[in-house]
């Protein structure tokens, strides 16, 4: 195992898929020259060259585009978004073309792209600039969508995801690039749509996924020591979803909180915890409950910043109402 942060494990993963297969580039604004907005492709213009790290114009649309055409080309494109914010300009291309395109062309045209780049709010960037986009794009038959929290899932699913023949939304987050952890050494590959209980507990069930579950951890501490178990479930494939490894915990602990930076309103967290009532109803022994953010635009100002976003707070406090520890 070697410490590594989550930008040098994203490096990596695409350092040595591109070693692998000349057929992998990657493209995205400020990816080349300037070694990436968030130095996540450091280095790799001096080991490819500027036929495979390629600097975009300021255009998603554009570049995604251009990604899908040349996936169907038999090319495998990486495309980063420099937030996914700016990522909602390119809708158009991934939801029509990138999602749709083997099952329009009847199978002639499989979609080895990856889309990633940062996810959700950071901190004091307005409205405009955090918004969660998991929700929209897991709505979307034909995407595969992943939400990372650590090094080692970093790397392992992207490279993963890199593999794929689908087109992958891969979700990273601007706060969490510069998180260390435990990477293991030599091949590290963990298969899209196998989630991972990332502390064991008996009590109660608490879901989450993506740069959140760190406020997660915080919250399981105290719990613990207030004398309350908590299994922290990360799916960390949000579609296709591991539902067995969701189900097994619920049926452990008989109570379930779902905790996303995410408004409440159809949102993913809304979507497990419909397929939890519908196969899981009669082993809960208490209401599922959901920890959202607060359904309206992210503030820019730091106080209130806060308070839209979901806390650890609020997260013990449900873990306590389902547990009937008010």
């Amino acid at each position: 195992m070697a410490v590594k942060t989550i930008r040098e494990a994203l490096n990596e993963a695409m350092i040595e898929e591109m070693q692998q297969d000349p057929n992998i580039f990657l493209m995205g604004e400020e990816v080349a020259e300037y070694n990436g907005a968030y130095k996540v492709s450091k280095g790799m213009l001096d080991k490819f060259g500027p036929k495979r790290v390629i600097d975009s114009p300021i255009s998603e649309g554009g570049f995604a585009g251009l990604g899908v055409g040349a996936a169907m080309a038999g090319l495998r494109p990486i495309i980063e978004m420099m937030t996914w914010n700016f990522g909602i300009q390119a809708f158009d291309q991934i939801i029509n073309h990138a999602a749709k395109m083997n099952y329009m062309s009847g199978g002639q045209f499989p979609m080895p792209i990856v889309f990633r780049g940062p996810n959700g709010a950071a901190h004091m960037l307005s409205a405009q600039h955090s918004q969660n986009v998991d929700p929209m794009l897991c709505n979307v038959p034909g995407l595969k969508v992943v939400s990372i929290s650590t090094p080692s899932d970093a790397k392992g699913l992207l490279k993963s995801a890199i593999r794929d023949d689908n087109p992958v939304i891969f979700l990273e987050s601007e706060m969490m690039y510069g998180f260390k952890g435990e990477v293991p050494d030599g091949e590290h590959v963990i298969p899209l749509g196998k989630g991972e209980v990332k502390h064991e507990g008996h009590d109660v069930t608490v879901i989450t996924w993506g740069k959140i579950l760190h406020k997660a951890m915080k919250a399981v501490e105290v719990l613990e020591e207030e004398g309350i178990s908590v299994e922290l479930v990360d799916p960390r494939t949000l579609v296709p979803l591991d539902e067995e490894i969701i189900f097994n915990s619920v049926r452990k602990t008989h109570r379930v909180v779902i905790f996303e930076e995410n408004w409440p309103f159809a949102s993913v967290g809304s979507q497990i915890s419909d397929r939890i009532q519908s196969e899981c109803f009669d082993e809960l022994d208490a209401p599922i409950a959901r920890v959202s953010q607060q359904p309206v635009p992210v503030p820019y100002a730091e106080n209130l910043e806060e308070v839209a976003l979901p806390s650890k707070e609020e997260l013990i406090e449900a873990v306590k109402k389902v547990c009937y520890r008010n």
